[in-house]
Parts: C-alpha cells; sequence; structure tokens
C-alpha cells in the first residue's frame, strides 16, 4: 500500500491557477506549489499576480505569471500553451476566476447578468476545453490531469439578489459533470468545488451588499446571522481551507473522484 500522505504530493505536476493575484485563487496557487507543482498563476491584475508569483519565486517554488483575460479564447490558449512551454506541460487546471453581482431580480439589467455568464460560466468551459486538449493523450502535455471548477454553494441552492450568480454557479456544476462523463476515458479528471462564505475581499463585499440591499438587516447583523445561524461550525472559511481541497482533488488521492461536487462551507448547504 501507497504511503498516504505521498498520494496528496504533487511533485512533477504542472498547474495553471485563473484568478490568482489575491483571494482563493493566490492562496490555491501557493498550496499547489508547496505540494509540489509548478505553478502558472493567471489574472487580469498584473502587479499583484506578478508579486505573488516572484514571492513564490524567491520561496523557492517554480511559478510564472500571465495576464490573463478567461473570457477570451486566445488568452485562454496563450496561457494553456505558456504553461506547457515555460513550466513543462500542464496536468492540473484550477479555473478560479469569477465575479459576483448582486442585484435585485427586478433591477437586474441584461449586460450585468451577461457579464456574469460570460466570466462565470463562459471561462469555465474556454479553460476546460482548452486544458483538456493539452492534457489528452497526443496533446501538448498528453498526460491527462485534473480540472477542478470552482463555483459557489449558490449553485446549490437560491440566494435572493443572487440570480445571475447562481445561474453562472450552477452551471458550472452541471457542466463540470458533463465534462466529467466526457473526458475520464481519456485520463482527465474534472470536479466543481463549492465554496461557502470564505474571509476574502469579495466574501466581506457580499455580505455589505447583501445588507444593502436589505436581505440580511445592517451590515453588522447580517454578518453575525450569516456566522451563527446559517453556519453550523459558526465563521467563516478562509483560503487556505479551499487551497487544502484543491490539493486534495488535484493529487492522485483523488484519483478515483471525477463528476463530484466538493463542498466546503462549514455545513450551511448540508443543514438546511
Amino acid at each position: 500500500m501507497s504511503n498516504i500522505i505521498d498520494l496528496f504530493r504533487l511533485d512533477g505536476k504542472v498547474a495553471l491557477v485563473t484568478g490568482a493575484a489575491r483571494g482563493i485563487g493566490a492562496a490555491c496557487a501557493e498550496a499547489l506549489a508547496q505540494a509540489g507543482a509548478k505553478v502558472m498563476l493567471t489574472d487580469i491584475l498584473v502587479e499583484e499576480g506578478e508579486r505573488k508569483a516572484m514571492a513564490l519565486r524567491e520561496a523557492g517554488f517554480g511559478s510564472a505569471f500571465m495576464v490573463h483575460n478567461v473570457t477570451r479564447a486566445e488568452d485562454w490558449e496563450a496561457a494553456v500553451t505558456g504553461t506547457v512551454e515555460r513550466l513543462g506541460g500542464l496536468d492540473i487546471l484550477v479555473n478560479n476566476a469569477g465575479i459576483e453581482i448582486v442585484d435585485p431580480l427586478l433591477e437586474m439589467t441584461e449586460e450585468a447578468w451577461n457579464e456574469v455568464q460570460e466570466v462565470n460560466s463562459g471561462g469555465i468551459f474556454l479553460g476546460t476545453k482548452k486544458a483538456a486538449a493539452a492534457m489528452v493523450p497526443g496533446g501538448a502535455a498528453g498526460r491527462g490531469g485534473s480540472i477542478i471548477n470552482v463555483s459557489s454553494v449558490a449553485g446549490l441552492i437560491g440566494l435572493a439578489g443572487f440570480t445571475a450568480y447562481c445561474a453562472s454557479k450552477g452551471a458550472v456544476r452541471l457542466f463540470s459533470k458533463a465534462a466529467a462523463a466526457e473526458l475520464g476515458r481519456l485520463g482527465i479528471r474534472v470536479n466543481s468545488l463549492h465554496p461557502g462564505l470564505i474571509e476574502t475581499e469579495m466574501g466581506r463585499n457580499t455580505v455589505a451588499e447583501m445588507a444593502t440591499l436589505g436581505f440580511g438587516g445592517d451590515a453588522a447583523q447580517a454578518e453575525e446571522f450569516l456566522k451563527t445561524a446559517k453556519i453550523p461550525l459558526g465563521c467563516f472559511g478562509n483560503t487556505t481551507d479551499i487551497a487544502a481541497a484543491v490539493v486534495y482533488l488535484a493529487s492522485d488521492a483523488a484519483r478515483y473522484v471525477t463528476g463530484s461536487e466538493l463542498v466546503v462551507d462549514g455545513g450551511a448547504v448540508g443543514t438546511l
């Protein structure tokens, strides 16, 4: 039997993480590097992304940064090609980049709706397609791999004020299952990851926006409600909680896991 700890190592593997300049993406990039992978960080936030990649290199990890708009097919071509050429392959994709617009349904504009879908579900489609083309036998990397599509608990339940976001993240969940059904025989695993309320800038903004729109009292009341009544563990999650789940799904410890959804939310959805 293999040493169970060794199954979580990613030595010799190469990962691409989108939205990696800060927050969950940055934590995932760092965790994958600590587990042994070389990591390409991509984002539209150039200065922050370059700083994060530099920090990883200074810590002794193999990393690089590329500017990358996930809604553009040509950017995906460049990111995948750049990862293979500069880091020596592509075994792991963490499709993390996303946006959130909180608006009541009756006030949601078509432009806002389309923007959320284009980034959150369109970016997942393009990334999965382009990465899989490199991972399949005969592709530029050709070693199979693991694709981790970051959805949300909002892809599992409905939330007032989040119609566009819930729709986009629900699409990520079922798209990942369909892609897993197609790509499994080609050696590629596809899973969706569903964070709950994570203590990041986006997480704090979510609480504040809910309060502003009247979905959670004032900001203090909204935060307290979300931390206690709605989350059995009684606290926000942190970026390390999500990064640990990503390392698991990327690793051989999850070699028999595909088409699944991993929920990391302190029990909020499971106890509704």
